[in-house]
């Protein structure tokens, strides 16, 4: 596997040492909302944020692919649990009808494009309903974000199989049978600590069309370059560089 035959990565995937865990994550406490629920994570890496939603009374369950990451690097809380999980067929392995949450957080990028049709079905299969997706990714206009831009790549060739559109995702979600898809902006946490507020997520249809028509209109632009630097322009009018969505099954 890769993380065993490279231990090095997992050294390199740390958090911000510098940022509380109630910093980084509370936008996702809020719009999870308040325990009890069930929450899944797809791809938990080394389980800081499935570990930190634990210890804030939900019931958890983290997973990740190989027994390499995860489980070895968290603390032992009577409120998280782990799992093995190819991230994709997620009906195989856990219950249909079982979760309240599903979360994944710069995971999707990752997986074989032809597989995200049948990940986000699987995602729909063990969610109860009512229950609710989360899931952050980076935006195709704004990369590529993984080693890639280094080479001065223009599309990601690295880790990252694929970066996305809002709109692209948001066809995808809907063939796998969620019809409530919401758009979230939540304000940078560098603005948040300069302010002093706490400022809480939103998340909104009507935004979400909102920057399905922006990103539109950057793809217009006929270089990857010129479309990063508009991208980033356009963080004045709450353009977000990075994608994050709510879908909700009904």
């Amino acid at each position: 596997m890769l993380y065993h035959d490279l231990e090095w990565l997992n050294r390199l995937c740390g958090t911000d040492v510098q940022i509380l865990p109630s910093e980084l994550y509370e936008d996702w406490v809020h719009l999870i909302g308040q325990p009890p629920k069930r929450i899944y994570e797809v791809g938990s890496g080394k389980g800081e944020m499935i570990q930190y939603l634990a210890s804030c009374g939900f019931d958890c369950r983290g997973t990740e692919i190989t027994w390499e990451r995860g489980e070895k690097f968290v603390s032992k809380n009577c409120n998280l649990s782990w799992a093995i999980s190819d991230g994709v067929h997620l009906h195989k392995f856990e219950s249909p009808n079982s979760y309240d949450v599903v979360i994944s957080q710069w995971v999707i990028e990752h997986l074989h494009p032809a597989d995200l049709s049948d990940h986000f079905k699987g995602v729909y299969s063990i969610l109860k309903g009512g229950g609710r997706y989360m899931f952050e990714t980076p935006h195709k206009c704004c990369g590529p974000t993984d080693i890639s831009w280094v080479f001065m790549i223009e599309e990601p060739i690295g880790m990252h199989l694929k970066e996305y559109t809002y709109h692209e995702l948001r066809q995808l979600l809907i063939c796998a049978g969620f019809s409530t898809i919401y758009g979230v902006y939540k304000v940078p946490l560098k603005i948040k600590r300069l302010l002093g507020l706490r400022i809480k997520p939103r998340a909104s249809q009507a935004f979400l069309d909102y920057l399905c028509v922006l990103e539109k209109l950057i793809l217009l632009l006929p270089k990857q370059s010129i479309r990063r630097n508009i991208a980033q322009i356009l963080r004045l009018v709450l353009f977000c560089p990075n994608i994050f969505m709510i879908a909700q099954k009904n």
